[in-house]
Formats: structure tokens, sequence, C-alpha cells
């Protein structure tokens, strides 16, 4: 699980269209011809300051440096590299034309970052005939037990569209079972990939989970696009496109080369909307002032950027540590989470959580079936865009009947459906949203549709002191007035308006 904000505060600059520097991509004297030392292959990502032509020099450099180039995205200055030089990132700091370079992970190429918690809770047989008995003739079989469409007034954008099939929405995640027949009507090949190695593979179902891999992304693109067909659940855009770019690895991590790989094939190949329901491994939050940490900010920036300047919305989820993201400072134990975590104290303001709190982004808390801020959502005045049903324990919240799970039902590998919580479930459901504002406003630039998207949510004030057991003692703090705050930003997401504005 992760974190999140919205990191609206230190813009860092995109040198797509720079003017070429000459004389680019040697190595210092004396540097170039040293044999580099050899230790455990890591991966890195090298940014450039220039333009095509200095990513050609630079890629010279960083074989002369021990580094092998597994891809260069020239279109935004970002070259992944292999090297077993445990020199490589300093030596290759040093040549003209790189901005930064970074080591993407701590453990030698060879746990989840997703943004749920726990494991899924398969639907069984007599809860799936209990809910088809209580389904209306306009609903899917399972739609009764998905009070999270109602929550958003999604069942009722129903009635007015589903949303445009010419609009896709991709899925950023562990893989999707386009096989699934309530994703298969709607699933968008062409812009699904498999970008787990930096570099895009195309072959027809490299985009799926492998078994034993996480279903995590094939539940998200439920949420999303599940089909209106008499079968199963309700997307909240039922009728948009869903894609599949897998980022995360079979262990569960999302490097970053294979994020910035994800938005680039988003970026290039029509996508409308990114769903982001995870935080790139290994740090929870980058720090831009650690060379290393850095770099990786620096790159994933370039590449939401690219993403948005060709049309994208990226939506991302807040995580689930419960934390103020609009702190002084917050505790981080979990990093860096591919070998051995230590403590340390950081800044949210330099230390980011990517790509959730990077500019643009739209940052996404979770509520739960009583519409109050889920127990375990992160959230943080000045960081939270807006927010969106992502469940939560029956304990704290329970649904209204016939559902039963304060949970969200979607889609499983295999024809299957379960609950999940999170606010990787919170995401989707604000990425449907996007898609059916979108669909309305096919020409409408990035920032008119997330200004749309702010615009139509339904203001949600602080309330009562936040105490969600019943303890007596106050859980978080909310800070702000009723039209924007910590808990729920502007509010939440409203599909109905989605479709009539």
């Amino acid at each position: 699980m992760a974190h999140l904000g919205s990191g609206r505060r230190h813009a860092l600059t995109l040198p797509v269209g720079l003017a070429l520097t000459a004389s680019l991509g040697f190595l210092p004297t004396g540097v170039a011809s040293a044999a580099p030392a050899d230790g455990p292959e890591l991966s890195y990502v090298v940014n450039t300051q220039g333009g095509p032509g200095t990513v050609r020099q630079v890629g010279k450099a960083v074989e002369r440096a021990g580094g092998t180039v597994v891809i260069a995205y020239d279109r935004i200055g970002v070259v992944v590299v292999h090297s077993k030089n445990p020199d490589f990132a300093k030596t290759v700091r040093k040549v003209r034309g790189v901005q930064s370079a970074g080591a993407t992970r701590t453990n030698p190429i060879v746990p989840q970052a997703t943004k749920d918690i726990g494991v899924d809770q398969p639907l069984t047989a007599a809860q799936e005939k209990a809910a088809a008995a209580e389904a209306t003739a306009d609903q899917d079989p399972m739609e009764p037990l998905q009070w999270d469409l109602p929550a958003i007034k999604a069942d009722q954008a129903h009635r007015k569209s589903l949303g445009s099939p010419k609009v896709t929405v991709a899925v950023i995640d562990t893989g999707v079972d386009d096989t699934h027949p309530d994703l298969a009507p709607n699933f968008d090949r062409a812009a699904s990939a498999n970008c787990v190695s930096g570099a895009p593979d195309t072959t027809e179902g490299a985009w799926r989970p492998n078994p034993g891999e996480s279903d995590h992304g094939t539940h998200v693109a439920g949420t999303i696009a599940a089909a209106k067909n008499g079968v199963g659940v309700t997307g909240v855009a039922p009728g948009v496109k869903v894609s599949g770019i897998k980022v995360g690895n079979p262990d569960g991590f999302f490097y970053t080369e294979a994020v910035v790989c994800g938005f680039v094939w988003a970026a290039e190949h029509g996508v409308d909307v990114t769903n982001n329901s995870y935080y790139t491994d290994p740090w929870m939050y980058n720090c831009k002032n650690d060379p290393d940490q850095g770099a990786l900010v620096e790159a994933v920036y370039r590449a939401t950027r690219y993403a948005e300047l060709r049309g994208a919305v990226n939506v991302a989820a807040a995580g689930n540590s419960a934390e103020d993201l609009a702190a002084d400072s917050i505790e981080d134990t979990t990093s860096p989470n591919d070998t051995t975590p230590g403590g340390r104290t950081v800044d949210p303001r330099q230390c980011l959580d990517i790509p959730t709190m990077l500019p643009g982004v739209v940052t996404v808390s979770a509520t739960g079936a009583k519409g109050l801020k889920a127990s375990y959502s992160n959230y943080g005045n000045g960081v939270i865009d807006v927010a969106a049903p992502g469940g939560d324990s029956t304990v704290y919240q329970t649904p209204e009947p016939p559902a039963t799970s304060g949970l969200i039902l979607s889609t499983l590998p295999g024809g299957r459906y379960g609950y999940k919580a999170g606010t990787s479930m919170a995401s989707p459901h604000v990425a449907g949203v996007v898609a059916l504002i979108r669909s309305r406003h096919p020409y409408a630039p990035p920032a008119a549709v997330k200004a749309l998207l702010t615009l139509e949510a339904d203001a949600k004030a602080c309330g009562a002191p936040y105490d969600i057991d019943g303890d007596g003692t106050v859980d978080a703090v909310c800070e702000g007035g009723k039209n924007r705050n910590g808990f729920y930003g502007a509010g939440v997401v409203d599909a109905l308006d989605a479709v009539r504005w």
C-alpha cells in the first residue's frame, strides 16, 4: 500500500524540446578508460538535459561507464540502464548532458506496493444468488451489492450515458485479465502492454497477470469499466474502453523504469485517463535532495507530464497509512522495501510518493459505506483533490441492505468476483468519472477535465471530530472548510454531473 499527495509545490523542469548542447556525452578525463568495477546488477534511470541527440551521446557514455542501455525514451530524456558497476551512478552524473541519475532499486535484479489493504474476499455462490434475486431489470446480477455506485450516483448516470467507446482508461498496475467476461467486451488491446522490464512487450496476453501473480489490476479494471452486459458487476463507466499496462513484476514491485514505460506507452497509444493505484518502489517517499531518489522523482515526473501533454488525465491513490500528507514530517519505517527498511523522518514537501504526489496528478482519498473517510486512508489539506468509495470495515461503516460488505466488489482473474478495500479501490472510481467527463467533452484538455471533476464533486465538510473506532480518541484531524479540506478535497466525485454538464 502506499501514500500520496499532490506535489504542487515544486514543479520540476520537463526537458522536452530543449536546445542541444555541443560536445555532450563524454566521461571526465581518466574515467572513460577505467575498467568499471564488478558488482550486483542494478537498474538505473539517467535523465538528460537535452533532446534526442543528447540522449544518444549520453548513451555512449553510459556504455563506457559499464552500463547497458535497456531503452532510451528520447521524447522525455530518460534512459533506462542496467549496470554492475557500483560507481555507475556517481560516474555518469559527471557526464555533460546528464541532469540526474539514480538506482531504481536497492536489491539486485531478480512485497507489493499496491494500495489495497489485505487479501481479497471472493464472492460465494450463495452471495451471487442472493444478489441476483435483488437485481432490477436494468441492473447486472451483482449490482445490488455495489453500494459504491449509488454513493457517487453512477447508477443514475447510467440511465443517461454509459460512456463512449472512443475513450480509453489505462490501468497501470499488476496486469489485467482481458478474458474475464465482464472485461472482454471493453478491452483495448492496442493500448495494452507489459512494461515490467522498462521496455514495452506487446506479445499477446503479456499484459495479463500470470498464475500466482496479483489480481489487483483486474479488480481495478472492473471498477472502471466492467460491461453492463447482464453479467456480474457494473463499472463506473461501463461503455468506455479499458487497457492493461503491466508494471508490477512477479514479486509485486513497481520499479521506476516500469512506471516510466507505462506512462510513455499510454501517452503514445491514445489513452485518455490513467489509473495509478500503487507507489513506485522501493521508496515510499522519494527525497529530491537524495541523488538516487531525486533522479527517480524526475524520471517519473517527466513521464506523467508527457502523458498529460498528450491528453491523458492521471489519477492516483492517496495511500493507506492513515497519515496526514500535509504534516510537517512523516515517519517512514518501510523504505527501502526491497532490502532492509530503515526508519527515517521525511518532509512530505520534499519527499514524494510518486506518481501520486507529482504536479498535475489527481490525488484520491477513500471513503466508506457511510460516506466518511475510510479508517486507513491518507489525507491532507491541499494534497487531496477528491474523494471516492474505497471501502472500509463493516465494524466502522456498514452499508445499507442488500449490500452486506463494506468493501468494494469487482472482477478477479479467471472470471471470478471478489471484494477489496483501499485507496486502490477509490482511485478507479475517479478514473471512471473522468472517463465519463471525457466522453461528454472529447476535446477538452486535461486541465479543463480536472476542473470539471472538482467543480462537479459533491462538497463534503469535515464534520464532527473523527473518531472512526468510537473509542473516544480522535483518530485524525480534518483541516479546511466544506468546499476544500484534507479528508475529501473538493468533495466526493459525482458521476451524474459528469454526464449532464
